[in-house]
This record gives structure tokens, C-alpha cells and sequence, in this order.
């Protein structure tokens, strides 16, 4: 570079900077979109739109919510994770996402975790545990007996192959010594028709879900997979109040940018995120549904979804769950 040029590259690289700056200053000065992998209607969806609904407020800009469903959730995140990391891309991932970092190990379009940023774990909803009407067992522990004596005898359903319901009751046969056949179903709403009809016996679910059905009789809940008793689902008792195996289980709801979205930005929306997620009314309509609120830093979902992968990673290779079963 000639000595002319320096003080002029210079100056450009300043005012570069300079426009960097003011763009985050002003950070956001258009809608901002927000990619939900599932349906329309479920915990994932109504969860995002109750929270993005106040964090929209606080920043000043819309926030448009698009479903884009398939494959596990699999072809929203990948939307999201080659989106342009400019603060102006989110994402919402349950339980399924560090699922599928095992379950698709080497198979995604993308990094489950260097392809994003981590903003914040916004919700976590404890698993319960149903059955058919007629099945002939009141509580867990007679259902592990049942189970016992009658090997493969039991069919329990899912939403689907890898769903936080799905490796949850395969966790609950591996810490119980049971056997069970794994119907995988597209979604929960064909999954809660089988267990009602008896076409199979167990379902795991959300209390959102389940709990109106439970109340109106169609279904019976068993247990919690909760350390206490769940608000919203109070009558119900956890896994070790039913003689089970105290075991903990939930999906949860997060927040992601795509990976080398601005520190500030993402710290900005991990922030209104907290702030929305602990307004009474919010943490109302979660106690309602069984939805107990988080609201965290990016670092504490960082380390808590690596937790997540490396725990639910351990239950499928010893399950032999495979994504195309």
C-alpha cells in the first residue's frame, strides 16, 4: 500500500466502524422474524408468540412469527442457522433439537450447536405420564409390575421418533428394567387419539396437552416426571409419589440466533426475553398450562443445552433409537 493510501484506508475502516456502531445503536429499525420449526398450536408455538408478543414491545419493532415446520424441526433450523446473522433472524427449539444432534449426528444441513447463538431458555414444561382409561393399573408402581410380567405387552405412543416424550419413556424403561413397543406418531393430537381409543396403552406428554382430557376422563394421568408437584396439574402426583423411579423429565422452549450474531444483540433480546418471562401475567398463563418460566443468559443455556445433548445422547445410543425407525 502506497503512504498516500494508509490515512485514507484508514479513515474508511473508521467510518466502516462507525456505521457498525450506529446500526446497533439503532438496532432494530425493521421487523425482526422469528422461526418456530412446528405447527401452529402447541407449546412451542404459543410459548413463542406469548413472550415475543412483550419483547417486541420492548424493542419497538415488530416480531413475525413463521411456522415452518418439517422433519423434526429440522428444516426450520436450518432456515435460521444459514439466515444472516444480523439480529433480525431468531429461532425457537424445544427438547428435540439436542435430540436430533445425536439422532442425526453427521446428517444436518447444520451445527446443533455452533450453528447457532444461544440467547435464552424461556421455559420448561415437566413430562406427564398417561394411560388408557381401562388399562389395569392405578399408579406407576403397579404399571412397573405389569410391565415386568408382561414384557412387550405394553405399547406406549409419542409425538414422534426422538420427541422429548419419546426418549423420556425410553428412560423410564431403562432405569425400570420394562420392555414396551414404541408406536411413533406424526404429532400429538393422533398420539392422544390412540391412547384414548386404546390402540396404546401409555402416552407422555405435555400437561398442556393431556391435562383437559385427564380432567374430562378420556385418559388417566399417572405421574408427574417432576420433583414436586407441577402448578396447573396440582392432583397429580410425581413420579415418586406414584412408586416410581424419581426421575426428572421435560421439554423445554429456547431462544437461538444464527451463530456469529452480534454479542450485544443477542445479549439485548436475552435480556427483554428475561424481563418478559417474569411479568406476572406471563407467569400466570405458564402455571395454567404446567409450564414452569426460565428466563436466562446465554451462557447458562449454553451450558445447559450441551447438558441436554450429552444426557439425551446417552439414552438413545443405549436405546438403539434410530431417526428412521
Amino acid at each position: 500500500m502506497k503512504r498516500w493510501q494508509r490515512p485514507l484506508a484508514h479513515a474508511l475502516f473508521g467510518i466502516a466502524l462507525i456505521a457498525i456502531g450506529e446500526a446497533h445503536a439503532q438496532y432494530p429499525n425493521r421487523p425482526i422474524k422469528w422461526i418456530v420449526p412446528y405447527t401452529p398450536g402447541g407449546i412451542t408455538d404459543t410459548v413463542t408468540r406469548l413472550v415475543t408478543n412483550k419483547v417486541q414491545a420492548a424493542l419497538g419493532q415488530p416480531i413475525v412469527v413463521e411456522n415452518r415446520p418439517g422433519a423434526n424441526s429440522i428444516i426450520g433450523a436450518d432456515l435460521a442457522a444459514k439466515a444472516a446473522p444480523d439480529g433480525y433472524t431468531f429461532l425457537t427449539v424445544i427438547a428435540a433439537h439436542a435430540a436430533n444432534a445425536t439422532l442425526y449426528a453427521g446428517k444436518l444441513p447444520f451445527d446443533a450447536v455452533k450453528g447457532f447463538a444461544p440467547v435464552s431458555l424461556v421455559a420448561i414444561a415437566p413430562l406427564i405420564m398417561t394411560a388408557h382409561n381401562n388399562f389395569p393399573v392405578k399408579d406407576v408402581k403397579q404399571l412397573i409390575e405389569y410391565a415386568k410380567k408382561n414384557p412387550g405387552r405394553i405399547s406406549f405412543g409419542s409425538s414422534g421418533i426422538g420427541a422429548a416424550a419419546h426418549l423420556t419413556t425410553e428412560l423410564f424403561k431403562q432405569t425400570t428394567g420394562t420392555f414396551m413397543v414404541h408406536i411413533p406418531y406424526r404429532g400429538t393430537a393422533p398420539a392422544l387419539q390412540g391412547v384414548m381409543s386404546g390402540d396404546i396403552q401409555i402416552l407422555v406428554d405435555v400437561p398442556s396437552s393431556m391435562m383437559p382430557h385427564v380432567r374430562g376422563g378420556k385418559v388417566k394421568a399417572l405421574a408427574m416426571f417432576s420433583a414436586s408437584r407441577v402448578p396447573g396439574a396440582m392432583e397429580v402426583p410425581t413420579m415418586k409419589e406414584a412408586g416410581g423411579p424419581a426421575i426428572e423429565s421435560s421439554t423445554w422452549v429456547a431462544f437461538l440466533a444464527p451463530a456469529n450474531t452480534p454479542r450485544d444483540i443477542v445479549t439485548r433480546v436475552s435480556a427483554e426475553t428475561e424481563k418478559a418471562v417474569a411479568a406476572p401475567d406471563i407467569r400466570q398463563r405458564f402455571e395454567q398450562t404446567g409450564i414452569i418460566g426460565a428466563g436466562t443468559t446465554p451462557e447458562q443455556l449454553a451450558k445447559f443445552m450441551d447438558e441436554e445433548i450429552a444426557r439425551w445422547g446417552k439414552v438413545i445410543k443405549a436405546a438403539g433409537v434410530k431417526a428412521d425407525d
